[in-house]
């Protein structure tokens, strides 16, 4: 298999399989590509282990790589997932939180990985683009939301 130019690699620690089996099963358009296994022991490891993951989470690829305790996913990088209604919202949203990850604020979820993401409706994308008063007002209600609820944005848009 050729490796793509540039694709991210999600550090794991020993479940990366399983969380790319999860991701596969949640997220359409995404599949385990390959399974590689260590061909020797290593740090955290021994041969035959998973070590790496390659899988394609809405056509894009990724690589999980099971390399140890040593570094954990943080904020600082998320994966924004653009919805269409507020049924794919609920959707990915509840898949992910509620198979052991937790909520956040503004739209933003982690998985029970501990890699975040962001299910962002395109209508809040499209008014914060917008600018202007709408966009102030799709913001400010935004702000004391856990998942994004499309109508209640609309709501606040509208002046309701």
């Amino acid at each position: 298999m050729t490796a793509p130019k540039i694709q991210p690699c999600l550090w794991f620690d020993k479940n990366g399989e399983e969380a790319a089996r999860f991701y596969a099963d949640t997220f359409p358009d995404s599949k385990i590509i390959s399974i590689g296994r260590a061909p020797g022991d290593y740090p955290d490891g021994k041969q035959g282990d998973v070590l790496i993951v390659e899988l394609t989470i809405f056509k894009m690829p990724f690589l999980l790589l099971n390399g140890g305790p040593q570094f954990k996913f943080d904020e600082a990088v998320s994966f924004q997932v653009a919805t269409d209604d507020q049924a794919e919202t609920d959707r990915y949203w509840n898949a992910i939180v509620d198979n052991g990850g937790q909520e956040s604020a503004c739209g933003w979820c982690k998985d029970r990985f501990g890699l975040s993401w962001q299910i962002t409706p395109r209508r809040l994308t499209d008014l914060m683009h917008e600018g202007g008063e709408k966009a102030q007002r799709a913001f400010a209600v935004m702000m004391d939301m856990r998942k994004i609820d499309i109508a209640t944005i609309d709501r606040a848009v509208a002046g309701l």
